[in-house]
């Protein structure tokens, strides 16, 4: 009977090499990359869940989001610009979405946009603070997000992509969004809201 050692051996040195490659793909993703990004519409994410029928919790999120961000060097340099077209918003019910653009939520043909504007990075990109101006409807007002830097990769097409992700809490009391419909066990829908920030950008060369 042959010996099983040589193939034994080169089926290690194999899993070993994967191993290996993976790792240093994985620590290549993880690279800090300072450069400006345009935010990717089809591969960002903002969401929000709210509290409703107080036992329960309903999810949506916004399809038409532009902007950018940079990542500084050093990292508290960095800034974020993000504008949301507010008539995309999509809970996945028509009715209620028809409902949250009318003037009992955010008034969509007064009040067509919301943007946050970062005005601090405080951290480290790997666990920080983000400190912006938030617009909803017609106020402004500053909030801080828990935010993280997620990677960057070369896409199939040649393009830098770096991620971050946001996420907080606001009361919608604040910015004037106050239906206050109740119920026998509470209110019918929160005041709190999570809001998720998944941003996919792409990077901008200089002179563009």
């Amino acid at each position: 009977m042959k010996s099983t050692k040589p193939m034994a051996l080169l089926l290690s040195a194999a899993l070993i090499t994967i191993v290996v490659a993976w790792t240093s793909v994985a620590f290549a993703e993880m690279k800090y990359a300072p450069g400006t990004y345009e935010i990717d519409t089809v591969h960002t994410r903002v969401s929000f869940i709210v509290p409703h029928f107080v036992i329960t919790h309903v999810e949506g999120r916004f399809n038409d989001v532009k902007g950018d961000f940079t990542l500084g060097d050093p990292f508290s340099a960095s800034k974020a610009n993000v504008t949301i077209q507010i008539e995309s918003i999509d809970t996945g019910v028509k009715q209620r979405d028809d409902d949250l653009r009318s003037k009992n939520f955010f008034e969509v043909s007064k009040y067509p946009i919301m943007t946050f504007v970062a005005k601090s990075f405080r951290g480290t990109p790997d666990s920080c603070k983000v400190v912006g101006d938030l617009t909803i409807k017609d106020v402004t007002k500053e909030v801080t997000l828990d935010g993280k830097y997620t990677g960057v990769v070369t896409d199939p097409w040649g393009n830098q992509r770096a991620a971050i992700q946001l996420t907080g809490v606001i009361n919608r009391r604040d910015f004037h969004i106050n239906y206050n419909k109740l119920m026998d066990i509470g209110p019918e829908i929160g005041d709190e809201v999570t809001i998720r920030i998944f941003a996919d950008g792409i990077l901008q060369k200089k002179g563009k």
